[in-house]
């Protein structure tokens, strides 16, 4: 295990996050949280964070002429100077062996004024570099932005980095100079989380297959050295549903996290190191 700080995790505050069908994840961006499910069609829901989390009444809808476009979102890549990324991640059979994994590029501005898709698609790119889903979240890497995702089983999974500007324009992630280079990691991902401050890449995990909370810290440079999953700490948390979404809330001591029950299903964290 890594020697770096060794955060752990406790949940501070429970409360019921609603109509977001079942959540699939968090962002924390310019002030505001945002938490996305795949209710009768893909849904974002914008919330400010003091002791609880409260909704302003903004909500937005991953669909293009009413259609449902982005069903199952998994991950929103935000950085707020490259294009943003969002994931949709479809399990085709019930084994989970079989999968449907697309990146989309959206003009995050226009959706923010719009709060549908239309006019605001960039592209879309299908994940089949991947190995079971895509959860695309921006890390820094050699000092340049990337596309990091992970894959969500039991064994053979990666974490991936891919290059932004080639991703843009990608129909295909397994086109040439898109992947940048890739990293083992361990099973059950759900979501990534990146830690500027220090260097770190957080697995969004269930201890078991969609059940049990788990955040995996990782050193992100080691990993990518190494090829395999550099774990600085292991936080379990006691809670026994199926952990989606976790971001920290613009600094290091303060989370949030959410699963995909209907109620109880987003905790503030407070983060020690």
């Amino acid at each position: 295990m890594n020697t770096q700080a060794q955060p752990r995790s406790a949940v501070r505050h429970l409360q019921t996050l609603d109509s977001l069908g079942a959540a699939q994840g968090v962002a924390y961006i310019q002030g505001q949280l945002f938490a996305y499910g795949d209710r009768e069609v893909g849904v974002m829901r914008a919330y400010t964070v003091t002791d609880t989390l409260k909704y302003l009444h903004r909500e937005y809808q991953f669909t293009v002429d009413g259609k449902n476009l982005i069903n199952h979102p998994t991950g929103i890549a935000w950085n707020g100077s490259s294009p943003t990324f969002v994931g949709n991640t479809v399990r085709l059979n019930k084994e989970g062996t079989q999968w449907k994994a697309v990146i989309h590029a959206v003009d995050w501005d226009g959706l923010m004024r719009t709060k549908t898709l239309d006019g605001n698609l960039l592209a879309t790119i299908e994940d089949d570099a991947c190995i079971q889903g895509t959860r695309p979240e921006y890390v820094r890497y050699k000092d340049k932005w990337m596309v990091a995702t992970a894959d969500y089983g039991p064994q053979g999974n990666e974490v991936r980095l891919y290059d932004p500007e080639k991703l843009l324009t990608a129909k295909k992630t397994s086109e040439k100079g898109v992947l940048i280079g890739k990293f083992s990691c361990s099973p059950w991902v759900q979501n990534l989380h990146w830690i500027p401050e220090k260097g770190m890449l957080v697995l969004v995990q269930n201890q078991i297959e969609g059940r049990r909370w788990r955040l995996t810290f990782l050193n992100l440079e080691a990993s990518m050295e190494s090829g395999e999953e550099a774990v600085v700490n292991v936080a379990d948390i006691d809670r026994g549903d199926e952990l989606e979404g976790f971001t920290l809330l613009g600094d290091t001591s303060n989370g949030v996290a959410i699963s995909s029950s209907r109620k109880n299903n987003a905790a503030l964290l407070d983060i020690q190191w």
